[in-house]
């Protein structure tokens, strides 16, 4: 099996090309911080070249910037190419099946109080920043209908104290 889940930061804004038959593919290269830190009691980080197709290679180029927090799903993938002098060279980088995006709208990409434990495998239905799959219909949102207020039997407006809220 090959499945990778990583957390990082964008080391710089994502790259955005076409192929040949007008493919968008985008290339990114996420800091992944290490669980541990060096002798010198400093944090080390692991540089993984990422790649991602599509739509979701689109959203990565117009959605996020160096610095931002994402968590990526995807393969590993090494590949061969020969380069101007006739040399093999060896690329090894994570194909992501989906990119999540972890910083908040409108927040700094350099903020380091997000929390990084709330990304979870997809499930079924796409979350609130998962712009890999179209809904589909104008009338749907995460699965949801919203063409009918499941709120409309309370009336104009819903009275709730700041006690219910769990923030």
């Amino acid at each position: 099996m090959n499945k990778v889940f990583l957390i990082g930061r964008l080391t710089r804004d994502p790259e955005l090309r076409y192929t040949g038959n007008n493919t968008p593919v985008a290339s990114f290269t996420l800091a992944v911080n290490r669980n541990f830190t060096s002798q010198s009691g400093e944090r080390e980080a692991d540089f993984i070249n990422c790649v991602v197709w599509r739509k979701q290679a689109e959203n990565v180029k117009n959605y996020v910037h160096q610095g931002t927090q994402v968590a990526v799903e995807g393969r590993i993938q090494v590949r061969s190419y020969d380069d101007q002098n006739g040399q093999r060279r060896y690329v090894t980088e994570v194909v992501a099946d989906n990119v999540e995006f972890l910083t908040p709208k409108g927040a700094s990409g350099n903020n380091s109080s997000i929390p990084v434990n709330n990304f979870a495998p997809p499930a079924q239905e796409p979350t609130p920043y998962d712009f890999s799959s179209d809904s589909g219909s104008a009338n749907t949102q995460n699965g949801t209908d919203v063409s009918s207020n499941p709120y409309a039997d309370f009336g104009a407006s819903i009275e709730i104290s700041d006690d219910d809220l769990p923030f």
